[in-house]
């Protein structure tokens, strides 16, 4: 038990928040002397004298896709095998039983829905459910480094493997849907919501779909009464009605993820306490208020 800190945080915010910070900083320090820095030097180490590399992902779905980009920019000299695993426990610290694998990173039910998207991927080699296969680099790590989780969660594997790629440039290919051709397409999380958001003005638009969570749309149709829904067979089809759509719309989720790698044109409902994701490249905004929700809405609308 840290007494000082206790002390501190009763008697003095200004020289608490100052400890913290500095314990921080040595915490950070000693765990990339300790642990990360020969780790990192052995992931650089593999990439540059392996010719075919393993890439083992435990979730969540959205940092699934993330790590694509990543993977994209490796397979132009390498072969990539991309293993993804079920089950994997969250830590207790975190455990959210709002979340949709619950205890889970991923659940089975995902990964078998998630397999189909990625084995139409061309740059990569073998897709594979994780069976304890070899595996090269564990790109769970990224939860180990010393650095904000807050950053940009595309970002994360640019840390992790030395490796940058242009984050402008489309990485995930689906074929679009035509049967959901000029759609507004939206998904958004209960999780992630921006409280100071509502959609009910898109009640003077046509053909807005939502594709995510039943439960979820039936919440959205509260303010949005012509709200229309599709329950996704796998997330190869909800990524084919990205691809088609007129303009998607989300917070922070997989759908979002993959309206990013496909750099369709999006909107991002920004959620002031988790800021994991940002736009980047064409067609991309993000909001964090009302009235600019509106104002990016018609600007994308109308040039689409």
């Amino acid at each position: 038990m840290d007494i000082k800190k206790i002390l501190l945080k009763i008697f003095s915010k200004k020289k608490y928040l100052k400890y913290k910070s500095e314990k921080i900083k040595i915490e950070n320090k000693l765990l990339y002397e300790t642990e990360v820095k020969t780790k990192l030097e052995k992931i650089s180490k593999i990439i540059k004298s392996k010719n075919e590399i393993s890439f083992l992902h435990s979730g969540h779905l959205g940092d699934v896709i993330n790590a694509l980009l990543v993977i994209k920019e490796i397979s132009k000299n390498k072969k990539c095998n991309y293993y993804v695993e079920a089950n994997k426990h969250l830590p207790p610290s975190v455990m959210d039983r709002s979340h949709p694998s619950g205890k889970f990173f991923l659940t089975d039910k995902s990964v078998d829905m998630l397999l189909p998207l990625l084995k139409k991927q061309k740059y990569l080699n073998i897709v594979e459910k994780y069976n304890n296969q070899q595996i090269d680099v564990n790109l769970n790590f990224v939860r180990n480094l010393p650095l904000n989780s807050n950053l940009d969660s595309v970002r994360w594997y640019f840390h992790l493997t030395g490796i940058h790629s242009d984050m402008e440039n489309e990485f995930v290919e689906a074929d679009p849907n035509k049967n959901f051709e000029n759609n507004i397409v939206i998904i958004r999380s209960a999780r992630r919501k921006n409280q100071l958001i509502n959609y009910k003005f898109l009640n003077k638009y046509e053909n807005i779909l939502f594709i995510g969570l039943e439960e979820e749309y039936l919440e959205l149709k509260k303010e949005v009464n012509n709200l229309t829904f599709h329950h996704c067979k796998d997330f190869l089809e909800m990524a084919q009605i990205i691809k088609s759509c007129k303009l998607f719309i989300g917070n922070l989720s997989l759908g979002y993820a993959l309206a990013e790698a496909m750099k369709v044109p999006r909107l991002l409902e920004a959620g002031p306490n988790f800021p994991l994701q940002s736009p980047n490249g064409k067609n991309g905004y993000d909001f964090y208020f009302q009235q600019h929700f509106e104002k990016l809405f018609e600007k994308i609308y109308l040039q689409n």
